[in-house]
């Protein structure tokens, strides 16, 4: 059987957590029906820490997360999407677990036997590290203070709970190995008399074999529960462990015993250079697993199969591919499972995305990953470029340069804060890369005389100039032409760069990565050569990741709509017959991948980011606003040493965020001012420059809210906030016209439309958490029902209730859901546009037989004066003869070859989505 994987028509993307459950879910399933969606888009819902917001933080993949709803909860759901004939979409996790809490058994399983524990191989540990003192133990940099300071000052505490051992820190616990059991209940049983002595020493003595653990365990809780004098005797013992503050010799034991354990304790700010757990970026509390092993693949996915099975969940989006050891492998067996459990001969008959990042200079998908697309990030990014104008570049970075007296190279930028993120925050996975190669030189006698130094140095250099996020190759599958010229790239750029440098080390390495291996290796010899560069792959995804959207970007702030996951600030703008060949490529090669334009990880709304690419079309009015704002607000800057907090800079990006957050038709209140201040806060720790994460300098992250406070106080700064209204009222406008066009593109392109909670109005959101806030159903629900029968010049005046936007967005979905296999196929032709403002204008064709839906968009509508409708389009026209029914507008519109007339088809409204036939 040739099982068909169900195509969504348009996705809605839910965060599901403790103030978002199932049931939360099926309140809303008949208005998301309604609005025209096909299926739900969830984030991961399997157990999590109760108080996780994403979910991304599992630790267990096979236990529905209780926080968010039990197993009947989730199949009522399940049960109502069904009746609707929807579907779900399941955020899955296979790079990583949650390990900060105690939830996650594999891994106490882990910290409490070490290698002897079935799950040691589970998580991707370096059990022999270049440090003596891990080898065969695992680094937890889990402390606030160096560990002598937390010792002596007693803040390492021993308890006994259900017969374990635990050692607290605060809130965290953590197991005691086997081993010390003995010693703790040797040392109780001399507080004993006789007969409980012994009997406490004959539990002891269960503990020196691991195979009677849980005997064990339970006899010891049942000693300590009927003989009140044996937990005495081991409380007392416990207490004197610990130690006396004050008294440095009084914690020489627990010393000697915290060395016993599987893990080793260390402060937070050791994780850089000694952590040797391969880890989700540099998040310590989140360690990777390794399901290249097909125990812990059937482990991970027990659960997520049982629900694909029973129909509950009819497609996955995979997180994090880029951290796999082998991306391809994974999703074909995926597929393959499923294939097995469906009987069916499809091997693409799961729906499955990837989360993947392609960079905007045209990297694609690998073409043998067994998927049907991305979660739509590029088409975000595309969108965005096209609505920016071109001929603004040197005038905005002239005036930012001047301004901030900031670099304008982004890719200088890019490439000195991923160098930083390799010294810092990924320096352990540094050493370890080097050691790795240090290893594979001692094999070919012209490279053993590099040094460890300089064979590390060589590898931070070309990871820093890595100009993707990773390529793909693996023991049997060598670099495609693609990945190879990127390897090259980065190797050019890394020699450009390092002159100093031996150029014959960077050919060693080039060789390495490109897997040109001399003859001669034995096969182990060729494994460790296959190791570092799946290695290296994994590592240089983090690279691009930390020290490129969580750096750079915040830094790089020329006009900041651009800065977004998977752009490219560099870029200025990009032609309509680029965006065109965009879309056809996307139809020929992914024509089922999602389309997002807002997402949980997105650094700016939908919204927020198609009103900032509207400044790119006032350039001279924002260089004279940002002029006299500065000048108003100068009285507001704190001095910090010899600097003036905000810096330059930072203010810069605040205009920016003001006015991509400015408010339609509310009032400036104290939520408001509270939302820039944690943006602009989160701002400063993600750049690095003023303040951080790690080394908070909350003097300038105090002058910074301060500043946002004042600024935007009426009775402090009243000219300034009437100068800024004024501003962002122009802005807004341009903005609401940008996002119906996006809205439209984004219905009608090759691909799903994926509608992130709450944007199917506008959405002025910043960076997360601010675009996790409660949604208000209640009121998208009431606009909804506004819809039918409404006039729409009324909806279109009505603009800052966001009807408009519902109207295109309920409109377009169910179109796509009434003409599924129309979407599904037919063809993209872009369509000729001439006369005066043929610039302005996107146009094109979808075609399936004789079924034909054409679209026209406007952009830069900065040339117009208000909402360009009517006549103001001149003789621009559009080259298709054929008329039809526009489905916005509600009207039919004739033929007249040879083409349309622009202010015919945007008369009434801003766009035209024309459904007719040849």
């Amino acid at each position: 059987m040739d099982l068909i994987p169900r195509i969504p028509t348009a996705t809605y993307r839910l965060q599901f957590h403790a103030d978002f459950t199932f049931r939360d879910a099926l309140a809303i399933v008949e208005y998301l029906d309604e609005l025209g969606i096909s299926d739900i888009y969830t984030s991961p819902y399997f157990q999590a820490p109760p108080e996780s917001t994403h979910g991304y933080d599992v630790t267990n993949h096979n236990r529905i997360n209780p926080a968010i709803g039990d197993l009947g909860d989730f199949r009522t759901l399940s049960s109502a999407l069904r009746d609707r004939g929807m579907g779900q979409i399941l955020d899955f996790v296979p790079n990583h677990m949650g390990i900060g809490e105690s939830l996650n058994q594999w891994w106490m399983e882990v910290l409490e036997e070490g290698l002897a524990s079935p799950y040691a191989q589970y998580f991707d540990i370096d059990w022999h590290p270049g440090k003596a003192a891990l080898a065969d133990r695992v680094m937890l940099p889990i402390l606030g203070e160096r560990y002598g300071c937390v010792l002596e000052k007693g803040e390492l505490t021993l308890r006994l709970e259900n017969g374990s051992f635990q050692l607290c820190y605060f809130h965290t616990r953590l197991p005691l190995r086997l081993r010390s059991y003995a010693f703790i209940l040797d040392k109780a049983a001399t507080r004993l008399p006789g007969k409980l002595a012994v009997e406490l020493r004959k539990v002891s003595g269960l503990f020196q074999d691991a195979g009677s653990k849980t005997l064990a365990k339970s006899r010891l809780r049942e000693l300590a529960e009927v003989h009140p004098e044996t937990t005495a005797a081991i409380e007392q013992t416990l207490r004197e462990l610990e130690g006396e503050p004050g008294v440095a010799r009084s914690f020489d034991e627990l010393h000697t015993l915290l060395e016993q354990q599987v893990y080793r304790l260390g402060y937070w700010k050791v994780a850089a250079g000694e952590i040797n757990y391969r880890r989700f970026f540099d998040i310590n509390s989140l360690a990777a697993i390794r399901v290249e092993i097909p125990e812990v693949f059937d482990a991970a996915h027990r659960l997520v199969f049982e629900l694909l099975a029973r129909g509950d969940v009819t497609g996955l989006r995979i997180d994090h591919i880029d951290g796999l050891w082998d991306p391809q492998d994974y999703l074909r067996r995926l597929q393959d499972r499923y294939a097995e459990m469906c009987g069916t001969t499809n091997p693409q008959g799961l729906y499955l995305l990837v989360e993947k990042i392609l960079e905007m200079t045209g990297e694609t998908l690998p073409a043998n990953w067994p998927v049907h697309g991305t979660t739509g990030y590029e088409f975000a990014n595309q969108v965005v470029q096209c609505f920016t104008d071109a001929s603004a570049e040197k005038r905005l970075s002239k005036f930012y340069a001047q301004f901030t007296d900031t670099p304008l190279s982004f890719a200088d930028l890019a490439y000195e804060k991923k160098r930083q993120t390799l010294q810092s925050a990924l320096g352990s996975e540094m050493a370890a890369l080097g050691r790795m190669l240090d290893e594979i030189s001692e094999m070919h006698r012209q490279f053993r005389d590099y040094t460890l130094s300089m064979l590390t140095n060589a590898v931070r250099e070309v990871m820093a100039c890595f100009p993707v996020y990773r390529t793909y190759a693996s023991g049997d599958r060598p670099q495609t032409g693609e990945e190879e010229k990127q390897v090259l790239r980065a190797i050019s750029a890394a020699r450009r760069r390092n002159p100093a440098m031996e150029k014959a080390i960077f050919d060693f390495l080039r060789a390495v990565l490109l897997l040109r291996l001399p003859g001669g290796l034995t096969e182990a010899q060729r494994q460790i050569h296959f190791r570092f560069v799946q290695k290296f792959q994994q590592c240089s995804g983090p690279v691009m990741a930390k020290g490129v959207e969580d750096t750079a970007f915040y830094l790089f702030n020329r006009l900041s709509a651009l800065n977004e996951v998977g752009g490219n600030p560099g870029m200025f703008g990009i032609p309509i017959k680029s965006f065109h060949a965009r879309n056809s490529a996307r139809q020929s090669l992914s024509p089922h991948t999602l389309l997002a334009t807002t997402t949980h990880d997105t650094k700016r709304s939908e919204d927020v980011r198609m009103r900032l690419a509207a400044i790119s079309e006032m350039s001279g009015e924002w260089r004279k606003a940002v002029k006299r704002w500065s000048k108003l607000n100068r009285k507001h800057l704190t001095p910090i040493g010899t600097e003036l907090a905000p810096s330059p800079n930072e203010e810069y990006l605040l205009y920016q965020t003001l006015l991509g957050a400015w408010p339609i038709d509310s009032p400036v209140d104290e939520e408001f001012v509270k939302r820039i201040q944690a943006y602009m806060t989160k701002a400063l720790k993600e750049g690095k420059v003023n303040s951080s994460w790690t080394s908070p300098v909350e003097e300038w992250e105090n002058a910074t809210t301060s500043f946002v406070q004042q600024i935007l106080d009426e009775n402090l700064s009243r000219p300034f906030r009437e100068d800024l209204t004024r501003y962002a009222s122009r802005i807004s406008l341009l903005g609401m016209l940008n996002s119906l066009s996006q809205t439209v593109l984004k219905c009608t392109t090759p691909g799903v439309p994926d509608i992130y909670q709450g944007t199917e109005i506008w959405d002025l959101s910043l960076v997360d958490p601010d675009n996790r806030r409660p949604v208000d159903y209640a009121q998208r629900r009431e606009l909804l029902k506004s819809l039918p029968g409404a006039n729409v010049t009324g909806l279109l005046a009505d603009w800052p209730s966001g009807r408009i936007k519902l109207h295109f967005l309920h409109t377009l979905l169910r179109f796509r859901r009434e003409n599924s296999v129309f979407f599904r196929e037919a063809d993209y032709q872009p369509l000729k546009v001439t006369g005066k403002f043929q610039k302005h204008i996107i146009a094109f064709a979808r075609t399936l037989g004789r079924e034909r839906l054409v679209v026209i968009v406007p952009r830069l509508c900065g040339t117009f004066a208000g909402i360009p409708t009517g006549e103001v389009w001149e003789d621009t026209s559009v080259a298709d003869p054929d008329g039809g029914y526009e489905l916005l507008s509600r009207r039919t519109l004739p033929g007249a070859a040879p083409s349309i007339r622009v202010c015919e088809a945007l008369a009434i409204l801003p766009a035209c989505v024309l459904h007719g036939s040849k």
